[in-house]
């Protein structure tokens, strides 16, 4: 487990511990927000899942994650530059992610971004698959291949509607990227039937109870004089592109329910510490403040639950 993760029990809402005992408020909370997710995604209409999706497209393909904040041009030299930032403000992903595993594996990465993930399957040796939904992520994540001599299958695609067999893959990956689509269960569930049996999935989605959840709440709700709005409203409307979801513990633990074995853990990112840009949407004053007086330590030592990243493996 990647260092400084907190590992959660079935029902570790309000204590790390795998062990925790939470009463039965919590309990009912955690089963209605779950049932929340579970009804509100399926059976979405296909008309207002076009036009969210649509949404979704056009907001990651004005520019990919990262790439106005990280990325410097489009030669080896930007890449590499984009990678090494990367992997400096999230090391946890090269723990959770094992690119050194998936040699002589079939790979499937949803979300290729800006490819650095994608790169390190190939040099590890995996017969690697990608798709995004964005044109230009396909096209940053092809040049980035051709550029050090690598081989993909790289395609525009939907998590919803994978265009793969059954059993096809002996890995799914995906950072950061299933929340954004709107019927996040149904690209669950594709990742669970172009899986082989015994196969793992390895997928960062954004945990609710964040200190990135309750920052972007204390500003668009409480100093905007809007309490009542929920932090499934704050996520959707005010962290990324149109429609972004966060989970709690256990509505994760429900999404993955049929998995024979599932791992979650929490860890607190550059987002909730504030150690690094804040995104392609915030931008302030204010925020520039806070980063010079965020109480980091403090947060390390008695918050660490609190991270936006939610790393899942679970196993078909």
């Amino acid at each position: 487990m990647p260092t400084g993760t907190v590992s959660w029990g079935w029902l570790g809402l309000l204590s790390p511990s795998t062990d925790s005992i939470a009463c039965d408020c919590v309990r009912a909370a955690a089963a209605n927000e779950a049932n929340h997710y579970l009804s509100a995604y399926i059976p979405i209409h296909e008309p207002l899942a076009s036009t969210q999706k649509q949404d979704v497209h056009d907001f990651w393909n004005a520019a990919s994650c990262g790439e106005n904040l990280y990325l410097d041009g489009s030669d080896r030299v930007a890449y590499e530059a984009q990678a090494q930032k990367r992997y400096a403000l999230e090391p946890y992903i090269l723990d959770f992610a094992h690119f050194e595993d998936s040699a002589g594996q079939r790979v499937l990465e949803i979300g290729v971004g800006l490819g650095a993930d994608h790169q390190r399957f190939a040099e590890a040796g995996a017969d690697l698959y990608g798709i995004d939904l964005t044109e230009r992520a396909i096209e940053h994540t092809s040049h980035r291949m051709a550029e050090f001599g690598l081989s993909s299958e790289l395609r525009v695609g939907d998590a919803e509607h994978l265009t793969f067999p059954d059993a096809f893959f002996d890995r799914v990956y995906s950072w950061g990227v299933l929340h954004h689509t709107p019927a996040t269960p149904q690209a669950l569930a594709e990742v669970w039937r172009v899986l082989k049996p015994g196969g793992r999935a390895s997928i960062m989605i954004y945990h609710k109870w964040s200190l990135v959840g309750i920052m972007l709440w204390l500003r668009y709700a409480l100093l905007s004089l809007r309490p009542w709005m929920s932090l499934d409203e704050i996520f959707s409307e005010y962290l990324e592109s149109p429609g972004t979801k966060a989970y709690s513990v256990p509505a994760a633990r429900a999404l993955f329910a049929q998995w024979s074995v599932v791992r979650i853990s929490t860890v607190l990112g550059h987002g909730d510490l504030l150690e690094s840009e804040a995104g392609q949407r915030h931008r302030g004053i204010v925020l520039s403040l806070a980063r010079r007086f965020w109480p980091r330590a403090i947060l390390k030592r008695f918050f660490p639950a609190l991270g936006l990243c939610m790393m899942i493996d679970a196993w078909k």
